[in-house]
Formats: structure tokens, sequence, C-alpha cells
């Protein structure tokens, strides 16, 4: 009985969504799992998956395919997009409610789409939730230490360009003819501290500051704080004004800071792409701490592509399993929240590239595909945007 109320709630307020495949419109609900087996993009098909780990779900999603301009005229193509909150889910919700509509404007201004484009929709978003900010710190300080990984892939005019901020990946299956093999390409550059080519670019960044990054508990972490170097969000260290109290002590630095300690500029990379290129697999930090990127290709490509990014969540839940030496199955009756303690929220996103459809989708029009990932309790209305009327 609940299980159908919660299905029929979601189907009233849930956002707008894929509706190419009758019955699975929104995609379907197992417990903490969600997904879209199959579904149509202008350049191919499509697979989504995400499973909560978090009490409430700090990752957000989603697919917009057909228009990629505010007055619908084109250019078309298909936008995905991965934000893995952290902190609590405002932030990574804000960005699924504004990052695409700031790219379709921008792109209307230049008509074209371009790293540019892209670039100038990252800086409104960030200014956008600096405002939220700004407005809610007298009532709700702990929102200045709210942030989200953002990682964007526009598929345009046959050219893939990514944008990324924070650790989320997205890796690119490509064919080589003479084996038959699929080979992982990654495509995003992350942001994340362990990696010493970014503590490196923070030490050459704040050369006076012998704590920016710091290795604590065996982990490296900027200002013994958090993993992660660039992000939406996070004004606690890119503003020194919210670096103060009321907000918790955990989240403030010792020395005032002049210049921001992260960064919201996003890593953007332009990929022409080939024949042989098969998909793409976007997918959260959570996915990658148990898969490497070739054994993320291998899955996808010698299945079918219907369930792809199921299939995905579901080997690294099994991994996570056996690492902590319990089954699958019981892994499966963890609720939420507990659950964060055997693997963080999962997000995927896995797009399928037709060579046919692939140079030619960019000047058709067709029908458009707007569809947002799920989870327990993810339909609920963003305290930061207007509540949605009923259907």
């Amino acid at each position: 009985m609940l299980s159908e109320l919660m299905n029929l709630l979601r189907a009233c307020f849930g956002p707008s969504s894929d509706r190419s495949a009758a019955g699975d419109i929104r995609g379907r609900q197992d417990g903490l799992l969600w997904y879209k087996d199959s579904g149509h993009h202008l350049n191919g098909e499509y697979s989504m998956s995400v499973v909560q780990a978090n009490n409430l779900l700090e990752d957000q999603s989603q697919i917009e395919s057909g228009s990629l301009s505010s007055d619908e005229s084109g250019p078309f193509g298909t936008f995905v997009g991965v934000y893995d909150g952290h902190g609590g889910p405002e932030t990574s919700r804000y960005v699924c409610d504004h990052l695409f509509q700031h790219l379709k404007r921008f792109t209307s201004e230049q008509d074209s789409m371009s790293a540019d484009v892209i670039r100038k929709a990252f800086q409104a978003t960030e200014d956008g939730f600096l405002s939220i900010v700004r407005r809610q710190w007298s009532t709700n300080p702990q929102i200045a230490a709210v942030g989200s990984c953002c990682l964007v892939g526009v598929i345009c005019n046959g050219t893939l360009y990514i944008a990324n901020l924070g650790d989320s990946r997205a890796v690119l299956g490509r064919m080589v003819k003479a084996t038959g093999d699929v080979i992982a390409i990654q495509l995003s550059t992350e942001h994340n501290v362990a990696n010493e080519s970014v503590r490196q670019e923070l030490q050459s960044l704040h050369p006076e500051d012998s704590q920016i990054v710091v290795l604590k508990h065996n982990v490296w972490r900027v200002k013994g704080i958090i993993q992660i170097s660039r992000s939406i969000g996070d004004v606690y260290l890119k503003k020194a004004e919210f670096n103060r109290e009321p907000l918790y002590s955990k989240f403030r630095v010792r020395e005032p800071f002049k210049k921001p300690i992260l960064s919201s500029e996003p890593a953007i990379s332009e990929t022409q792409l080939k024949p042989d290129d098969q998909f793409i697999i976007f997918a959260s930090d959570g996915l990658w701490e148990h898969l490497t990127n070739q054994e993320a290709v291998n899955i996808v490509h010698k299945h079918s592509q219907s369930g792809s990014a199921r299939r995905l969540v579901k080997a690294a839940l099994q991994i996570a399993a056996k690492k902590r030496e319990m089954r699958y199955s019981d892994l499966k009756k963890i609720d939420r929240g507990v659950r964060r303690h055997f693997h963080d929220d999962i997000t995927v996103v896995v797009v399928f590239l037709d060579s046919n459809l692939l140079f030619r989708a960019s000047s058709t029009k067709s029908s458009s595909v707007s569809l947002r990932g799920g989870g327990v309790n993810n339909w609920l209305p963003n305290s930061l945007a207007p509540v949605p009327t009923p259907t």
C-alpha cells in the first residue's frame, strides 16, 4: 500500500520526463534503487540508475534531449548532468533545477554551443546559489557548507563537450576494429586532492599557506576538511564572510583567507566523436570507488543496452558487499542512512551513440526528452525552488 502511494505521488509531483516508453515513463523504484532501463535521445538510446545510501539523496541527475536553446529553435542535441552533493541535497538540487536552463539561455544568446556557453552556465549557477546562501545566512547558516560536484556532457554537431567540477567521471567506450574490443577512455578531469597533481595545483595557488592540503586520518583534505578542490556551493571556503560563527566549528578555518580556497571553474574538454565511439558512462564517484574504467566499459559492452546503468550499479553494490564480507542480498535490506556506512549514493547514466543519428540530429527537430534520476523522497519539493503544481 505504501509503495503504491509513493508511486502515485511521484507521478503527480515528479519532474517532466521521457515519455517514449509507455509504462516506464519516469523509471521504476525497487527499494533504494531507481532505474530507467531504456529510453531514446536524439543520438541513440540511454539508460539511467540511482541507488540511495544517504537518508536524503544527495546525488541528482538529468538527461535533456532536444533543443539546447531557450527559444527552442536549435541547435539540437543531448545534455547529461550528474551532480554529487555533499553536506546535504540543497546544492545538487539547485544545480539540477538551474544549470541546464542557464545553458539554454547562453546558447540562445550566442546562437551556438561552445565551451564558453558551458562555462558561463556554470558561473551563473554558482552565482545563483551564492545568492541563496546570502539570503538564508541569518536563518540557516549551515547552507554555506553545502556543495556539489558537477559533471556535464553535451552532444551537439558531432562534438562531445565534457565539463567537470569535483570527482565524478565520464568514460567513453571506443571500439577497436582490429580486435572487436571496446577500450575505456576517461574524458573528465577530476579535482580530488587524493591526486598529487591536484595537491600541487592548490599549493601553487596558495604558496603562503603550508596547510592548504593536510593528510588527516590517512586521507588528503583541503584545509583538513574536504577532499575536492572545485565545486558548486561550498561557499564557506570561497567567501571568508561565511567562514565564521554560527557556522559549525568543523567547517571554520583558523586563519582568515583573502582569496577563494575552492574554485568553481570547470575543466572543459571537446571531443570530435567518431563512428567507433559506442557509448559514454557518466557516474558519480560512488561507482568508481568499486569499478575501474575498463571494468565498467566491459560490463556495458558485453550485455544488451537496456538496463546498462542498473547493471553497473548492481556490480558496484556486489563489490561493496564483498568488501564487507556480506551477501549482496543482505546489503539490499539495509535502509537509507545506515546504508551510507557501506557505500555512497551512486548515479549512473549510460548514453549510447548511434552514428546514423549522431551527425544529423543537431539540426533536426524531434520529440524532446527530459528526465531526472529518482530516489526515495527525491520527488519531494525543493526547499530552494517553488513547489510544483500537481498534474
